[in-house]
């Protein structure tokens, strides 16, 4: 079975400007996806592009097998699209709003009524069905753009930076429905700037960079990994004087001494192999050292992708990806004819915005 978001080799130029350059990715039906990156990594463009609501430059993108520049309708009655900001109208309330939404998306009668009940019970809408829709909190505005992506039932959800702004309670219902849906089987890529919330709701991460794909593996890999130079780090307890762990790592050319704590010190291991690791804390054991704690430290996974970042730009291998086999990078801006099979004329503009 395909992938329910399958990308290859995409690009996306403005000018000379390369907004998305050769990304690569399948997001698995069912799992939740985490997109991270800097401002103007390109993070909005690509989710943009599988929404279709802007062209490639090149390469190609499915939604559950199906392209989005050759097939567009399909792929939007497949897809909920929840952007980072949304037009609402003065003098209609919540009701009114999904009913409008409803209506234009070809639902009828007790249907029609009977999704709109199940969209608001969900996403907690009921309370604010008579509030004016642009007089909303942030975070009710952000249900009610939730509520609006889900009228369709959609397979897949695309949802850029929906925390952004929330307020700490809000995030965490947020979050919960998210986790909802993902029990109920649908895909979901998400983008976020706030890392710590996307590890414990996803089950992978894309980290982006200057348009391209730079890490792409679990929240748990991430906070197991390496810092910028192969060290891990431990923190060790003891029964006796902390400064013990101190003195003694002085001694060992394989640990540094990072910090002395209240009932020992947190130090660093140059590798992240584990059987180093098990020599280390041996020989501890061995010269006098009472050690009643050994445990690896996890980094947040705000360290980890300011560490990524800091291996490229040493030139570190491995984490600019080269384009998808059989297919190659743009030297420059392409014409629209190039994305697919069925070329869409150059002077055409991008489908409407929904």
């Amino acid at each position: 079975m395909s992938a329910a978001i399958s990308v290859r080799n995409l690009f996306r130029y403005f000018g000379t400007l390369k907004a998305v350059d050769g990304v690569s990715f399948d997001i698995p039906h069912g799992s939740v996806c985490g997109f991270v990156g800097a401002n103007g990594a390109g993070k909005t463009t690509t989710m943009r592009m599988l929404a279709t609501l802007d062209y490639p430059t090149l390469g190609s993108a499915e939604v559950c097998g199906i392209n989005v520049v050759n097939h567009p309708d399909k792929v939007r009655a497949l897809i909920g699209w929840m952007p980072d900001q949304f037009g609402n109208y003065e003098h209609m309330t919540v009701l009114d709003y999904l009913d409008f939404y409803a209506r234009a998306l070809g639902y009828t009668g007790s249907e029609r009524r009977s999704r709109i009940e199940e969209v608001m019970a969900f996403a907690d809408l009921v309370p604010l069905a008579d509030r004016l829709s642009n007089k909303l909190s942030k975070g009710m505005t952000q249900r009610l753009c939730l509520g609006r992506a889900l009228l369709h039932d959609p397979q897949v959800l695309i949802m850029d930076e929906p925390a952004a702004g929330l307020d700490p309670r809000a995030r965490v219902e947020l979050k919960h429905l998210i986790r909802i849906l993902a029990e109920e089987g649908k895909t979901i890529f998400i983008s976020s700037h706030i890392l710590s919330e996307l590890g414990e709701m996803c089950d992978s991460l894309l980290f982006i960079n200057a348009g391209r794909i730079v890490h792409h593996g679990d929240a748990d890999s991430l906070k197991l990994g390496s810092d910028a130079g192969g060290g891990v780090y431990y923190d060790v307890q003891v029964d006796g004087p902390p400064e013990s762990v101190s003195d003694w790592a002085v001694l060992s050319s394989d640990v540094e001494i990072m910090e002395t704590r209240k009932r020992g010190a947190r130090i660093r291991i140059p590798t992240n192999e584990s059987a180093r690791a098990a020599d280390v804390l041996g020989r501890m054991v061995r010269e006098g050292l009472r050690v009643t704690e050994f445990h690896r430290e996890e980094r947040n996974l705000e360290d980890a992708f300011i560490d990524i970042l800091g291996q490229i730009e040493e030139g570190a291998p491995g984490l600019t990806p080269p384009p998808h086999p059989g297919t190659a990078a743009p030297t420059g801006p392409t014409t629209l004819g190039s994305v697919t099979d069925d070329p869409i004329p150059p002077d055409e503009s991008p489908p409407p915005v929904t």
